[in-house]
């Protein structure tokens, strides 16, 4: 079955797609973007001396997460 051309009643549905994927793919590119930030803070927290606890203890999750933060990416 080959798809044929598209119904005016659903011509607003396929923009509104167009759309809503687009913003997806910004904010999967932020979303890098930040995780980037994060990892870069985080390391520089722990060339000062702080450890990975003192740093979840302020960011309100575990140790663990804070691993996972630096691993990623």
């Amino acid at each position: 079955m080959t798809p044929g051309p598209v119904a005016a009643q659903d011509r607003a549905k396929f923009q509104k797609l167009i759309e809503v994927r687009a913003n997806a793919l910004e904010h999967a590119r932020l979303a890098r973007e930040l995780s980037r930030q994060r990892k870069t803070i985080i390391s520089q927290l722990l060339d000062s001396g702080y450890s990975q606890s003192d740093i979840a203890r302020e960011m309100g999750v575990t140790r663990q997460a804070v691993q996972k933060m630096l691993a990623s990416g």
